[in-house]
């Protein structure tokens, strides 16, 4: 007779496994005796001394978390069972289906280990499914997805085939704006829907898109994927599917499905290949319907690290010398989505210890790191940075983080904790590190006080990288040349690479970004123009003539060693005049 899990639940694994009769009370105290000197695992010394093996240890686990263990290759699994769980979710989450019941939406998902509580979680968000699970041998259960999944990826247009077929989105066609709330309800809870949703979602993240676009227009619904900075059209769904999508979103992100003529945001949380994954949801109202933004925010993807960023030997030279001053102010430039943020974040981590206080304000928060103490702005409660700002300064911190310098109030309490001894990092929305300099003074900050505080201007910009599997070498044309201000007779000895287009990168030749630097340090002469208020030209040529590398040069380097394209540092850079 099989004990019931549920009175396993909780209990020491010793325990736990006398009670399945896997072995002695005798042997568990003779194991525990050896845990004194050899600090591992109970299960783990029972199994070296030659008591159990491994499947025992992990039914004791499974006893442990409540759960019970199956074994697959006795079970009969009929089709409709494995049919409840897509194909790209199972092999995504490991997890097999091994009981499922239409009418209650209950579904049983057996998996390799017990602490996957996450998948649980996330398949009751992702499937809306009343979702339990038993654990079973882990390759019984590869060998089940192997057998039953394996090849059996849905390919979109079958899936938008099969969402337009269902009964609950039938209903909602050619109804226009007049739908009520429980037809709203019934097409979000759609089976069909659900998993056309998960697909582009699981799509989206294996693709390493930073964003995902529903977009509604008069006669289509659009969809895109930013990928690595570049937006590609998917296969648009059927203008019907645009309502029950949207509405599926706003389900999983507890928005309110009824209101569809104001702007809404909210958030996922899923977690897939054991990695946490947030989804920024933004909602807007548009003539032809809500247009939705899912920001993908991955954080196994994000390398917060300073040599992981892309600075060359001197430049990270340089930044690991500013982040080391007592006190000044450090402000990082560049247009919405040039990574800024990344390495403001890649700064404080290498800061990040138990003798330094760091306090951050943001909007919203990005990446949550431990040590750090961090704050969102809220504009609905007037909670803006400068009022974080001045909580900061009670708060005994040595280095302050303010997401963005938006207006006086904020630059002068940033300069203010320059002054009384902080380190201050901040972002501003400039082209280059120079015409940073005038956007402060535009904004009313007196010269004297920027030349006592701002220690440096770090510009950044990402380019795409070649894909590596596809790189090959090409002369480019003069006219390619022309617009980076080079003559064939400049180049004669150099190779240019470009990527031909592969599976690997989605035929566009390019894989991942770089970030390239314009790195301006302060120092008594540029204070000194600065203060005479010389124009930002005058600036950029003194800052240059004391060795500051600009992006366009930064650009060409990359384009030297191969890493990226001409098109891509054109794109991305400007002339210098």
């Amino acid at each position: 007779m099989p004990i019931d899990p549920s009175e396993l639940k909780g209990r020491r694994l010793g325990r736990v496994l006398t009670k399945l009769g896997k072995c002695t009370r005798e042997q568990v105290h003779e194991a525990l005796a050896l845990q004194r000197t050899r600090k591992e695992p109970i299960g783990q010394l029972l199994v070296s001394l030659g008591y159990i093996n491994q499947a025992d240890v992990l039914e004791a686990l499974a006893g442990q978390a409540g759960m019970a263990m199956v074994d697959l290759e006795e079970l009969e699994l009929p089709d409709e069972v494995i049919a409840a769980l897509p194909a790209e979710t199972a092999s995504t989450y490991q997890v097999v289906p091994v009981e499922y019941d239409e009418k209650s939406r209950r579904l049983v998902i057996a998996m390799k280990s017990p602490d996957n509580f996450k998948a649980v979680d996330d398949l009751r968000l992702l499937m809306g499914f009343k979702v339990s699970a038993v654990v079973a041998p882990a390759e019984q259960i590869d060998k089940m997805l192997q057998s039953k999944f394996a090849g059996k990826d849905t390919s979109m247009s079958t899936l938008y085939a099969e969402a337009s077929e269902s009964a609950a989105v039938a209903a909602m066609a050619g109804r226009g704006e007049s739908v009520d709330l429980a037809a709203l309800e019934d097409a979000a809870d759609d089976n069909k829907v659900i998993r056309l949703l998960n697909l582009v979602l699981l799509q989206a993240i294996r693709d390493k898109a930073s964003d995902i676009h529903f977009e509604p227009f008069e006669d289509e619904f659009k969809m895109r994927y930013r990928i690595d900075g570049v937006l590609y059209e998917m296969i648009p769904p059927p203008k019907h599917l645009a309502m029950p999508i949207v509405s599926r979103i706003k389900v999983m992100a507890n928005l309110d499905i009824a209101e569809r003529r104001l702007p809404q945001d909210g958030r996922i949380e899923l977690t897939l290949n054991n990695s946490p994954i947030d989804l920024r949801v933004s909602v807007l109202p548009t003539m032809f319907g809500e247009s939705v933004v899912l920001r993908v925010l991955d954080r196994s993807n994000v390398q917060l690290a300073l040599d992981r960023i892309g600075l060359r030997e001197d430049e990270l030279e340089r930044i690991r010398k500013l982040i080391a001053k007592p006190n000044g102010i450090v402000v990082v430039t560049g247009p919405t989505g040039s990574g800024k943020t990344t390495t403001l974040y890649a700064g404080l981590n290498e800061l990040n210890s138990p003798d330094t206080k760091i306090l951050t304000a943001e909007d919203p928060v990005e990446y949550d790191i431990d040590g750090l103490i961090q704050c969102q702005v809220n504009l609905d409660q007037e909670l803006t940075f400068a009022r974080l700002l001045r909580s900061f300064l009670r708060q005994d911190p040595d280095i302050i983080l303010v997401g963005e310098i938006r207006d006086l109030e904020t630059a002068q309490i940033a300069i203010q904790a320059s002054l009384t001894g902080h380190l201050v990092f901040s972002t501003l929305h400039t082209n280059d590190a120079p015409s940073s300099i005038l956007r402060l003074l535009d904004l009313g900050v007196e010269a004297f006080l920027l030349t006592a505080t701002i220690e440096a201007i770090v510009a950044q910009r990402l380019v795409r990288r070649i894909c590596v599997r596809c790189k090959e070498s090409y002369v480019p044309t003069e006219e390619q040349l022309m617009e980076l201000s080079l003559r064939p007779a400049d180049v004669q000895a150099r190779t240019f690479f470009r990527g031909r287009g592969c599976d690997q990168c989605n035929n566009s030749g390019y894989k991942g970004r770089m970030a390239l630097f314009e790195i301006m340090d302060m120092d008594d002469d540029i204070r000194e123009l600065i203060v005479q208020q010389a124009s930002t030209q005058v600036l950029r040529a003194e800052a240059r003539r004391r060795g500051m590398r600009t992006l366009r040069e930064s650009g060409l380097l990359a384009i030297y060693e191969g890493q990226t394209t001409i098109d891509e540092v054109v794109r991305e850079t400007i002339v210098e005049e």
